[in-house]
């Protein structure tokens, strides 16, 4: 194989591996412990934080902005001035409010919170398709729409430079197929009706298995297979601390308190059959857990935090009054700083 065709399809597979990966998140400075494996969360921000170093964890508002917003949104109002930031909140609050009668109620925040979640997985979505169109090889784009469903080797082709498994298989140079055989599992149980193709909606499944039921098996397995080191299909205890904090494996004597936390979250919680690991099920309770919704969780929080009159439901001057809940700003010393004025 020419040496750049090689480094093409090393910088396809480490693309595709990132995108694939954010499903699952590894632990990282914004998600501490064992929150950086739970997956459906609302936002990539840490939903508690211990802010003053005190060991108190308070809820994180970049998660709710987040949450509110949609990521992209999100990092726009952090442009704005608090007197353009309240402006645009009181616009989003008239479209939350469906029925017209100034209050956002429970059910409205919720609904609002799925649009902003789904939003997200869709323009990805769209941004990902359009992309792999593009990548095909000019005569495979020529004869196709748009809307066609794309099989596994226009995939293969598109993402890696291989016409088929068989094309794959026989370049032993290649040293990332444990990643290409990662994709055909989730790929597999992404084609719901076993055509061997996917839809524009089963290639969002695809891309996007936290938000299709259907595809909760493959996260646990994938899950399952990035912390299981000794390949025994369980989750040890050092394996599950390794995980959560690998800059442990440098300086074992010296574990934070929440560490520490962790390991008796572990023996005690999370290992529910008291053997001394995790198998998949209870992996699952620990990174999709089936009784607990995120977006009704966050919908409860903000109207917790804001309805100072206790209704029940916000009125726009309670969403005003605790803006900064909702949505960051630019506030600084010198006063208003400029900002982007594109339509939101």
């Amino acid at each position: 194989m020419a040496k750049n065709q090689c480094l093409h399809k090393l910088i396809s597979v480490l693309l595709v591996a990132s995108t694939l990966a954010a499903v699952v998140p590894m632990s990282d400075d914004a998600k501490r412990g064992s929150e950086a494996r739970t997956v459906g969360q609302l936002s990539d921000e840490a939903h508690f934080q211990d802010a003053n170093n005190d060991q108190q964890d308070e809820h994180n508002v970049d998660y709710d902005h987040d949450a509110f917003l949609g990521k992209e949104d999100a990092k726009r109002f952090e442009d704005l001035a608090p007197e353009d930031s309240k402006h645009r909140l009181g616009i989003i609050y008239d479209k939350i409010d469906k029925n017209g009668d100034k209050k956002v109620t429970l059910d409205e925040m919720k609904a609002w919170l799925h649009y902003t979640q789904r939003r997200y997985v869709e323009s990805d979505a769209d941004r990902q398709w359009s992309s792999l169109l593009n990548r095909a090889p000019d005569s495979d784009r020529e004869r196709r729409s748009a809307d066609d469903p794309i099989t596994w080797e226009q995939y293969l082709d598109s993402t890696y430079g291989f016409k088929s498994d068989e094309d794959l298989a026989s370049h032993h140079q290649f040293e990332y197929k444990h990643i290409v055989a990662r994709d055909k599992k989730r790929w597999q149980m992404a084609d719901e009706d076993k055509d061997g193709r996917l839809n524009r909606q089963e290639y969002t499944n695809f891309l996007h298995p936290e938000s299709a039921p259907h595809m909760r098996q493959i996260i646990l397995e994938e899950t399952l297979e990035d912390i299981d080191k000794n390949k025994d299909g369980f989750v040890d205890i050092n394996e599950f601390i390794v995980d959560i904090y690998p800059e442990g494996k440098e300086n074992p004597d010296n574990e934070p308190d929440w560490v520490r936390h962790e390991r008796d979250s572990f023996s005690k919680v999370r290992d529910r059959n008291q053997d001394g690991k995790m198998d998949i099920n209870e992996i699952g309770d620990w990174v999709m857990p089936e009784n607990y919704d995120h977006i009704d969780a966050e919908a409860k929080h903000l109207l917790r935090e804001a309805d100072n009159d206790e209704d029940g439901a916000l009125s726009k001057q309670e969403v005003l009054d605790k803006y900064e809940i909702f949505v960051g700003s630019q506030a600084t010393d010198f006063g208003e700083a400029l900002v982007r004025h594109d339509e939101f």
